[in-house]
C-alpha cells in the first residue's frame, strides 16, 4: 500500500468524525442570545475535541511523511488509532451535554488515553518497518511529549472524580502543548 493510500483513507475517516461531530451542535429555537447560554458547555466540549482531532490530523500527514515505506503491518495499528479517535464525537456529546460532570470527564479522557496508545502504537510499527536507524527513528526519539501527554491522561482520569475542572485543565494543556506540529518532524521533511 502506498502512503498516499493510507492518508487519503484516514484523512477521510476524520473528516467524518469531525463532520458527525459538528452535526451534534443542535442550533437553540429561540432567536436569543441568551437561548445560546446553555450550549456553551457543548462548544467548548466540540472545540477542544476538534482541536485534538486536527491535532492527530496534522502529526498523521507528518508522521507518513517522515516514514519511508508502509507495510501491511501498519495498516491495523492505523485503523486502532481511528477506532479510537472514532469515540471522540460521543464523549464530546456526552461530556458537553452532561456540563463536564464527572464520568463523562472521564470517559473523555480514557478514549483520550487509548487514542495515545494507539498513537504509539502506530508509530512503533511504521518504525519497525523503518528500521531502528530510519530517519523516522531519530525524528520519534524517546517521544517524551507522548509519554508525557499519557501521563497526563492517566492523572486526569481519577482527577475528574475530584473535579471535572482539574481534568478539563489537563486536556486543555496537553492540547496546547501538542498545538504546533511537532518540530522535529518538520525539520526532518526540510531536509529531504
Amino acid at each position: 500500500m502506498t502512503k498516499a493510500r493510507l492518508e487519503a483513507f484516514s484523512d477521510g475517516v476524520i473528516a467524518i468524525i469531525i463532520t458527525i461531530m459538528v452535526l451534534e451542535l443542535k442550533p437553540p429555537h429561540e432567536a436569543t442570545f441568551a437561548a445560546l447560554r446553555p450550549l456553551v458547555p457543548v462548544f467548548l466540549a466540540y472545540v477542544l475535541s476538534f482541536v485534538y482531532l486536527g491535532i492527530y490530523w496534522n502529526n498523521h500527514h507528518h508522521l507518513l511523511h517522515a516514514a519511508s515505506r508502509i507495510a501491511g503491518g501498519v495498516l491495523w495499528p492505523n485503523l486502532h488509532l481511528l477506532f479510537w479517535l472514532s469515540l471522540v464525537p460521543f464523549t464530546t456529546a456526552w461530556m458537553g451535554e452532561t456540563g463536564f460532570t464527572p464520568v463523562p470527564t472521564a470517559v473523555y479522557g480514557v478514549v483520550l488515553l487509548m487514542a495515545g496508545v494507539a498513537w504509539t502504537i502506530l508509530q512503533s510499527a511504521i518504525v519497525r518497518h523503518d528500521g531502528p536507524h530510519s530517519r523516522l527513528a531519530d525524528v520519534i526519539g524517546s517521544d517524551l511529549k507522548g509519554k508525557i501527554s499519557a501521563a497526563s491522561y492517566l492523572a486526569a482520569i481519577p482527577l475528574a472524580f475530584v473535579h471535572q475542572f482539574i481534568a478539563d485543565a489537563i486536556y486543555v494543556s496537553v492540547a496546547l502543548a501538542w498545538l504546533i506540529p511537532d518540530r522535529r518532524f518538520e525539520k526532518s521533511l526540510t531536509q529531504k
